[in-house]
């Protein structure tokens, strides 16, 4: 008779202290650093920020208009301003989560400007400069107009 309550309330302990029992991956602070390096670049414009992220060889790929685009990260960092957005006290940017198995890693970025939402996916590689994004995807989402 108490052993459904018990099983139910061993269950809901396990959900409860899942995530403090999980143990970080070591990494992860590594990837993390690489990724804050890239918000970096969008709040301050400044492109040093930038080249800390990105790996000298990292390619940025998007579809516009149906079409499939693509960029190196000299293009892409060359189009920094080297100052804040007029508009940077209304931007949100997130790193929404990390996935690393070894020397490889994903990761996903909201960034949740005032006209439009950008989800980035990042693919990184743990290099002998630490990690560095190696390739970036994402989509646009306009924002309707209020």
């Amino acid at each position: 008779m108490y052993r459904p309550i018990a099983t139910i309330a061993a269950g809901l302990a396990l959900l409860i202290a899942g995530p403090a029992l999980a143990q970080a991956n070591p990494e992860e602070a590594g990837v993390r650093k690489a990724l804050e390096h890239y918000l970096a670049g969008h709040a301050t414009g400044d492109p040093k920020e930038f080249r800390q992220s990105f790996h000298d060889e990292a390619r940025l790929q998007w579809i516009r208009e149906g079409q499939y685009a693509t960029r190196s990260d000299d293009e892409y960092v060359a189009g920094a301003s080297g100052k804040p957005p007029a508009d940077e006290a209304q931007r949100k940017r997130s790193i929404e989560s990390i996935d690393i198995t070894g020397t490889a890693a994903s990761a996903k970025i909201v960034l949740d400007y005032p006209t439009v939402v950008f989800t980035d996916y990042m693919h990184l590689l743990k290099t002998q400069d630490g990690w560095k994004i190696v390739n970036k995807t994402f989509h646009a989402q306009p924002k309707a107009k209020q």
